[in-house]
C-alpha cells in the first residue's frame, strides 16, 4: 500500500527531475504534460500525467495522439507507479499500448558526508557551473548519442533553470567520465553519469557521484536522486552499494 507521504515524495521528485531536464517545447493538457524534444529520449518526447484531470479518457488520450503527430512522433505515455494512474494504464494496454523501458527512482540521503570512495589523486576532477564544450564532446561520444541529437542535447542543457554542477574527470589529457548534478531546493539530481568504455571498472562513477554529491551538500542539498533503468541489473547493484534506494519507478506504454 503506498501512503500519503510516499504519494507527496514521487510528486516532488517527478516535478524536480522535469524541471531539471527541460525539454524544448511543452503543452499541459488538463493535468498532463506534453513534452517534445525533436525525438531526443523518451522522457522528453512523452506524455506525463501529474496531475488528475478531465473524464474521458479514450478522448484526452486520442487528443494526446494528434498532437504528437502533429510533431512527427510517436504518442508515448510515461507513468509512474501511483496508483491514482492504474486506470490510464488499463485503458492504454487495451488501446494496444506496449509497457517497455521501466525505470527505477532512487534516492540516498546526503546530509552527512559518507567516504563512499578513496579519491584518485592522479585523475584531475574538474567541477564546474557551466557546460563546457569538453563535457559535451566527450559525454555524447561516451553515451553513444546519435549524432542528429547533439544540438538538441546541448540546447536542453543550457535551458536548465537551476544551478548545475558539470563533473569531469580526465586522466592527464584521456578522458575518464563525467556526470551531471541539478540543485532544485534541497534536492540534488544526478543525471548523465557515463564513463569512457576502456575506462570502466575503475572507480571512476563512484568519484564522480562523490564530488557531485558534496557539491550539492555544499550548497545546501540535503537529498539526492537518480534514475537507473530496471533492467540495468550491473547499474542497480552500483546504485545499491552506495546508497541509493528505490523510491518508486516510472515506466513507458506507446503502441507498437
Amino acid at each position: 500500500m503506498v501512503g500519503e507521504r510516499d504519494l507527496d515524495r514521487i510528486q516532488t521528485l517527478e516535478e524536480l527531475s522535469l524541471n531539471a531536464l527541460p525539454c524544448l517545447q511543452q503543452i499541459l493538457d488538463e493535468g498532463w504534460l506534453l513534452r517534445f524534444a525533436d525525438g531526443y529520449t523518451k522522457r522528453a518526447n512523452s506524455v506525463t500525467p501529474l496531475y488528475p484531470g478531465g473524464n474521458f479518457l479514450s478522448q484526452k488520450i486520442a487528443r494526446c495522439e494528434k498532437i504528437y503527430e502533429n510533431f512527427n512522433l510517436p504518442p508515448i505515455f510515461r507513468l509512474t507507479t501511483n496508483p491514482q494512474w492504474l486506470s490510464l494504464d488499463q485503458t492504454l494496454a487495451e488501446l494496444g499500448y506496449v509497457k517497455q523501458n521501466a525505470v527505477s527512482v532512487r534516492v540516498k540521503s546526503i546530509s552527512d558526508r559518507a567516504d563512499i570512495s578513496a579519491s584518485n589523486t592522479q585523475l584531475n576532477l574538474t567541477i564546474t557551473r557551466e557546460l563546457s564544450e569538453a563535457w559535451l564532446d566527450n559525454y555524447v561520444h561516451a553515451a553513444n548519442v546519435p549524432i542528429q541529437h547533439w544540438q538538441t542535447l546541448s540546447i536542453m542543457l543550457d535551458l536548465i533553470p537551476h544551478p548545475t554542477c558539470y563533473a569531469y574527470l580526465q586522466d592527464r589529457a584521456r578522458f575518464c567520465g563525467c556526470a551531471l548534478g541539478v540543485l532544485e531546493r534541497d534536492y540534488l539530481g544526478i543525471f548523465f553519469l557515463v564513463t569512457a568504455k576502456q575506462q570502466r571498472r575503475k572507480g571512476y562513477g563512484t568519484q564522480l557521484l562523490t564530488a557531485i554529491c558534496d557539491w550539492g551538500r555544499n550548497n545546501g542539498a540535503t537529498t539526492a536522486y537518480i534514475q537507473v533503468e530496471v533492467a540495468n541489473q550491473a547499474g542497480i547493484n552500483f546504485y545499491d552499494r552506495l546508497g541509493f534506494r528505490e523510491n518508486y519507478q516510472y515506466f513507458y506504454r506507446r503502441q507498437p
